[in-house]
């Protein structure tokens, strides 16, 4: 799936009488806007001709400050403003780092499937990608081991791997505990960036959040980090965290792509946590999206036909849904429309062409009463499917 299919899929996918299970959008309706209303009026109110003026590239150093109070809750202690540079998402920041770091013919590691939008960046900078296998305990570190080995006795320079570790896009999978140690040690010795992007972390749906694999290797790893799902997407507010000879160059980049980030919304985030219960309106927020995802697991496991398998994540945003062999999910997707369901196919977050069996499901956005119902919709087109595959099968 390319970019244009995918904002195809959204604009169909937002008319009412369909349940969309493909979007990975927030459930913004949650916040309180009283509150917001305010932040925004005090902005406007004390600070206006600061935040309708220009800014620095790197970002307000008030909201840097708060972003590293942000990141200490995932075992980030040591973050200090200087080496924070903000950005409009944390899409921003990826495409910054893969403008400073790649050229043409570089090889990028992901996880494979990957988030759809980086496999775009790295296109764009006219980067190889190069997939590695995940299982249930996240990247492989014996895959990952291989393919570098292989890479290497290539001739191939492998630049960077990126991975988004803790409630993986799309997959939903966590990277362990002891897997991410691994993972960083054989970038380190391959001498290879490991570039991490954590826009889920804070939303785990079982205790504590998972300890950033920044937080053990702060000269190995690039954090990126995003107010995109904990806060609100329209705000476009993210941030990477690199070391300081990188965040000079994410500077540079950044001056020469925008000249300055909105202080407009830099200085709302950061009236808005300091002077909101964020870190209890993140509760809630977890809260409501566990029901959402426990009614879409329930529903799964009630309705969909045997030989179908997904993942169970225990945050974020997604599960991955694999269907058997012999249906492919692209060319299902418009039986699917028809049927008032959308999801996303699985091609779109592979650079090499696979996922035709698998697909991307998002509980976030709906109620949870319309996750069941799109569940059951997508149920009957799987087994409809089926069956066709089974009449006309050699």
């Amino acid at each position: 799936m390319i970019a244009s299919e995918v904002r195809a899929l959204f604009a169909v996918a937002s008319r009412p009488e369909i349940v969309s299970l493909a979007g990975g959008m927030p459930a913004v309706d949650a916040l309180p806007m009283e509150a917001v209303a305010a932040t925004v009026a005090d902005v406007v109110t004390r600070r206006g001709a600061v935040a309708l003026q220009y800014g620095s590239a790197q970002g307000d150093p008030e909201l840097r400050a708060r972003i590293c109070d942000v990141m200490a809750l995932e075992g980030i202690t040591d973050a200090h403003p200087d080496s924070v540079v903000v950005t409009a998402g944390s899409q921003q920041a990826l495409d910054l780092l893969t403008r400073v770091f790649v050229d043409p013919g570089d090889v990028v590691l992901t996880e494979g499937p990957t988030y759809v939008t980086a496999i775009n960046t790295f296109a764009a900078y006219q980067a190889r990608v190069v997939h590695v296998p995940m299982d249930d305990e996240g990247l492989s570190p014996a895959a990952l081991a291989q393919t570098l080995a292989r890479l290497a006795a290539d001739g191939a320079r492998v630049k960077l791997l990126y991975t988004v570790p803790t409630f993986q896009n799309p997959a939903g999978i966590t990277l362990t505990p002891s897997r991410r140690g691994e993972v960083v040690e054989l970038c380190r010795r391959a001498g290879v960036l490991v570039v991490e992007d954590n826009p889920y972390g804070l939303l785990s749906f079982t205790g504590a959040p998972t300890r950033a694999m920044r937080a053990d290797a702060p000269e190995d790893v690039v954090y990126l980090g995003s107010f995109s799902k904990t806060l609100a997407p329209g705000l476009r507010v993210g941030w990477a965290l690199a070391p300081p000879a990188v965040t000079a160059r994410l500077v540079l980049a950044a001056e020469s792509a925008i000249l300055s980030q909105s202080m407009f919304t830099q200085l709302a985030v950061e009236r808005y946590l300091a002077t909101q219960p964020w870190a209890e309106q993140l509760k809630g927020l977890r809260e409501l999206y566990r029901e959402r995802r426990d009614a879409m697991l329930g529903t799964l496991a009630e309705q969909m036909p045997a030989g179908t398998s997904w993942t169970r994540p225990d945050g974020g945003f997604f599960v991955w849904l694999t269907l058997p062999d012999g249906v492919d999910t692209k060319a299902m997707l418009a039986r699917a429309i028809a049927a008032r369901v959308a999801y996303v196919p699985g091609r779109g977050f592979y650079a090499d062409g696979s996922g035709g069996t698998s697909m991307r499901l998002s509980y976030c956005y709906p109620p949870a009463d319309r996750v069941r119902e799109g569940v059951e919709r997508l149920a009957r087109v799987v087994r409809d499917e089926l069956a066709l595959r089974d009449t006309f099968r050699p």
